[in-house]
């Protein structure tokens, strides 16, 4: 099939370079613009756009998804399907214009976890399991019929950098799959349960900031979903602290909630509102990233500073 690709991070790269091994032909690759980025604030491409590149791709980078000159560049390129991945909201009259739909490559197993942050909040609720779903797009968010789903499973000391690399290899094999099997018409669509439908809310800046009230095991999910970015902080002698590896126990110390209870060689840990948070690995504001047990070599707390 003749294919227009549309997709910005990295997440999305790995399905791009799939498909152009593929027998399909990918017409375009349609991304944002560059953005200006770092101290030098140089404007840096999408990882797609590099890859594309790299591909020899025709790319599009478009700001406007709603002009008429996009509307228009997109018809004439007479594409049989677009093939979305970790883009954006298409306007209506962007997922009509080829010939034979629009399909999307989504990071859970839809009904659940509709919109835009589905692995993060697959680990911050402590699942064991996720997936990928392929489904036809609608102008409705994450509600067209399925064409083909995969289970993956969640290990214990996944994170949101380990698990989104692992979802979007295995994304990149089942959106090759349904492309197959969507030009040979083996697919049969079908509707999504609404009443089965959770969402996945964009992570907020407020989400990032450890409430010590919360458990334990609440507070090292919530690490997980959002380690390596955004990152989750805390303050410690009114330094931003991120703390990106922990681990946890439910046995209670006689401490107060954010309060440090036990410093050894190469962890501390914090007393939470259920359970001990064992903290791995931190980064002290204007450090480096390290592990606990170089971070305390340069640093002196006692038992019972309090966090937060």
């Amino acid at each position: 099939m003749k294919i227009v690709f549309m997709g910005n991070p990295e997440f999305a790269v790995p399905s791009l370079k799939k498909l152009a091994a593929s027998n399909h032909e990918i017409l375009s690759v349609v991304t944002n613009p560059p953005k200006p980025a770092g101290r030098g604030r140089k404007h840096i491409n999408t990882p797609v756009a590099k890859c594309a590149e790299d591909l020899n791709l025709n790319v599009m980078e478009i700001d406007n998804l709603n002009s008429e000159d996009t509307i228009q560049n997109l018809q004439k390129l007479n594409a049989d399907v677009f093939t979305v991945v970790a883009y954006r909201i298409l306007p209506k009259e962007i997922i009509a214009i080829p010939a034979k739909g629009s399909i999307n490559l989504h990071g859970s197993l839809l009904p659940k976890y509709r919109g835009a942050a589905p692995i993060q909040w697959s680990l911050i609720n402590g699942d064991s399991e996720t997936g990928l779903t392929t489904f036809i797009l609608q102008p409705k968010v994450d509600t067209g019929n399925v064409l083909q789903q995969k289970k993956i499973a969640i290990d214990q000391d996944d994170n949101y950098g380990s698990l989104a690399e692992k979802m979007s290899n295995a994304g990149a094999e089942l959106l090759v799959e349904t492309m197959d099997e969507f030009e040979k018409g083996n697919l049969n669509p079908y509707a999504q349960d609404d009443v089965k439908a959770t969402t996945a809310r964009k992570i907020s800046a407020e989400m990032t900031i450890i409430n010590w009230q919360k458990s334990a095991q609440e507070i090292h999910n919530l690490i997980r979903g959002l380690t390596p970015s955004p990152g989750v902080r805390t303050l410690l002698s009114g330094k931003g602290l991120k703390i990106f590896e922990t681990e946890f126990i439910k046995e209670n110390s006689a401490l107060n909630k954010g309060e440090i209870s036990i410093i050894e060689k190469k962890y501390f840990s914090i007393q939470t509102g259920a359970g001990q948070l064992i903290v791995l690995q931190v980064q002290l504001e204007g450090k480096r990233r390290m592990s606990t047990g170089d971070f305390l070599r340069g640093v002196q707390f006692e038992v019972g500073t309090c966090l937060g």
